[in-house]
């Protein structure tokens, strides 16, 4: 049998919210579900609706204007999206300036871009939300950040500048944000964490049948999470 294919993954992914898709991958055993800490929806608004972005990752590195040896990206880095992509943006600390803005959205939103991630700051917040364009990032700002750092490569892995986590952001993988948050699928997980989401996600509504009809929460985790009565997590 064929390999399926990387729209195949993300039709399905689609399906699922990110808590799903993290409950998924706690399952097998990686880290934080796949949360990348931090990040949150800035647009089509602030921490509200019912926005998703998913869809392959296209990773864009920026360093510091300092890095003189750092290569760079041939003309804009915005102009080399792929349709049907999350553009994640690697933006070196301090984030004080913004490391992407009103005009990279409408350009991005033109090629057929899902989203964008950015483990940094935005600014022209109104814009993106004009266009209802979906964007997470770690916070906002007022000014560029062409003097401070550049774009150097993409589609090359990425850390993410967390301090209470050290995650690999590679182009192979895949992005799935909403309101909860950003998670990254791992490549090599997508395929088993689509095959037992199902299951967990039907679990939690069993639950949550069995809980508006009256039973505890203890006794429709047991029954339903196979989980002992005495464990309430």
């Amino acid at each position: 049998m064929a390999a399926p294919t990387g729209r195949s993954v993300v039709e399905r992914l689609q399906r699922w919210t990110t808590c799903d898709i993290s409950d998924a991958l706690s399952r097998l055993g990686h880290q934080d579900g796949g949360l990348l800490e931090g990040l949150k929806m800035y647009s089509p608004e602030f921490e509200r609706g019912e926005s998703k972005v998913v869809g392959p990752v296209f990773t864009v590195k920026f360093v510091p204007v300092s890095d003189s040896t750092a290569p760079r990206v041939s003309g804009n880095y915005i102009d080399q999206v792929p349709q049907d992509a999350v553009v994640f943006i690697s933006q070196p600390l301090p984030h004080v300036n913004a490391a992407f803005g009103g005009l990279m959205s409408l350009r991005a939103q033109y090629l057929g871009a899902k989203g964008v991630v950015i483990d940094g700051l935005v600014r022209d917040l109104q814009e993106h939300r004009g266009l209802g364009f979906p964007v997470f990032a770690r916070g906002h700002s007022t000014n560029a950040c062409n003097k401070i750092c550049f774009a150097s490569e993409v589609n090359v892995p990425v850390t993410l500048h967390s301090a209470l986590q050290d995650v690999t952001v590679s182009p192979s993988d895949y992005i799935i944000a909403d309101l909860d948050g950003v998670v990254c699928v791992p490549a090599h997980l997508a395929e088993e964490a689509l095959r037992i989401v199902g299951d967990i996600a039907a679990a939690n509504e069993k639950c949550a049948d069995a809980i508006r009809g009256g039973m505890s929460v203890a006794e429709a985790f047991a029954t339903f999470r196979g989980k002992p009565a005495s464990k309430s997590t």
